[in-house]
């Protein structure tokens, strides 16, 4: 642990805004994933740009970790501290600063959480339709690079993050990118930071792209025989180019999950849920055109509705699913893991893995944004029984290696942090150290996040 002594300045810098309490860094320490708790050694929760510059300028000095905290969603333990230090509290700069309706952004601070944001631009015509399912962080989605249900349509926080404020290690905040709809000016410094996981400095402020609210949106459900006619559809769904705003598989065992969780009576057999945008004509038209291609690859009981009550139960199951499958199992933890691969690969990396699962004796329910060759399982263990973890992280592993093997990613949405660094070598080769070089120059005292992402 960082040495207490120096951290006086901390408290006279925020008063009771600081805080070492044992349940303040207990939260602070543990996330939605299976890893240990790893407290910090204090809380800042901070209100302007100016304490984070102040916080950061401190950390350098006494050579103290920092990290950035959004709501303690990850699933890689990025926001975790396993060298002890400071973790920021970004809860309470939670602001929308300026909504620009002509140009279709809006400038956040990174506190706000997705529904909250929502909520805010509702009354605008306006959404921010990144969606990872839980109510994220805005600054912690663009620490992760996250993406969601609806990437497949509008893409991930890549594409949709204009412009920010960063904090880096000269504790002078700095801004990258512009309102501009393109730029040719130099390096794409916002880019980098958006998917860094907080390694390189912490984000005070985010303008974002918008998009219209749809006209119309209908959302359904689709069984399917098999897996691999479920997905053979998604692919066949993609390549047509129909504009699916949504496009989920859930296999049978997460159909049972949802059924004991929610009330619902789903047949368990692999599932699409789907979703679509447009206006009231084309969106009529397109769920037409998705069931002739489901039919053709044995899709039954096809239903869809434009009833906002309708969707709302469908997604909000969905969004469930974590708990929902926790639940199957009372008194488990998850490994919780995901991999990317190319739309063509997407039918034998799932076959695989169910495979995998299957032969391995434990529970590991599937489900994923297939129209982007993204999946997810969740490895139900006993927290008592070390031997089930090893099976479900060698489980995890091999997930892994498939998705290099075929072509794609380690991960596609839940990030690095502490759990998928193994991979990057396999991954990125001399990119990886490349990576470690940028780090060593912007960070060269080591304090943002360290032993995450990066060598």
């Amino acid at each position: 642990m960082t040495n207490t002594t120096n951290y006086q300045p901390f408290k006279d810098l925020l008063g009771d805004r600081f805080t070492q309490s044992p349940s303040d860094r207990a939260l602070h320490g543990r996330s939605e994933s299976h890893f240990d708790e790893m407290p910090p050694d204090g809380v800042a929760y901070v209100e302007t740009v100016a304490e984070v510059e102040a916080i950061v300028e401190l950390c350098s000095t006494y050579n103290i970790p920092v990290i950035g905290w959004g709501t303690g969603t990850s699933l890689e333990a990025q926001a975790a501290a396993p060298l002890g230090g400071i973790s920021v509290d970004f809860s309470r700069m939670n602001k929308v600063l300026h909504i620009d309706t002509d140009n279709m952004l809006v400038t956040v601070q990174p506190g706000i959480t997705r529904e909250a944001l929502d909520i805010e631009l509702r009354h605008t015509g306006l959404f921010f339709p990144v969606d990872p399912g839980a109510n994220a962080s805005i600054g912690g989605m663009a620490s992760t690079r996250a993406s969601g249900t609806t990437t497949v349509r509008y893409g991930t926080m890549r594409d949709n993050v204009k412009a920010l404020q960063v904090v880096p290690a000269s504790a002078r905040a700095m801004r990258t990118g512009s309102r501009a709809k393109k730029s040719s000016a130099g390096y794409d410094l916002t880019s980098l930071f958006v998917g860094a996981e907080g390694t390189l400095g912490l984000i005070t402020e985010l303008t974002l792209k918008l998009h219209p609210r749809p006209e119309a949106v209908s959302a359904g459900i689709v069984a399917f025989p098999d897996m691999v006619n479920a997905v053979d559809a998604v692919i066949a769904t993609i390549q047509m180019a129909l504009p699916m705003a949504r496009i989920e598989f859930v296999d049978p065992d997460a159909v049972r999950a949802f059924n004991a969780y929610s009330g619902t009576s789903i047949q368990e057999r692999p599932q699409l849920l789907f979703e679509l945008h447009g206006t009231e004509a084309s969106v009529a038209q397109d769920a037409e055109t998705f069931r002739d291609i489901c039919d053709g690859f044995g899709g039954e009981e096809f239903q869809w509705s434009s009833k906002p009550d309708d969707r709302k139960t469908l997604w909000t199951m969905r969004h469930n699913a974590h708990y929902a499958i926790l639940a199957s199992r009372p008194g488990s933890r998850a490994i919780v893991t995901d991999i990317c691969v190319p739309i063509a690969k997407l039918a034998q990396a799932i076959r695989e893995t169910r495979d995998d699962i299957t032969q391995s004796g434990i529970k590991g329910p599937m489900l994923g944004h297939v129209g982007d060759g993204n999946f997810h399982t969740l490895l139900l263990i006993d927290p008592d029984q070390p031997h089930e973890k090893q099976i479900a992280q060698d489980l995890s592993d091999r997930m892994a290696h498939r998705a290099l093997a075929l072509g794609g990613t380690c991960t596609g949405e839940h990030g690095i942090g502490l759990g998928k660094k193994k991979f990057m070598t396999a991954e990125h080769g001399d990119a990886w150290a490349m990576m470690g070089m940028i780090k060593s120059a912007l960070d060269p005292k080591n304090i943002f996040n360290p032993g995450k992402l990066v060598p």
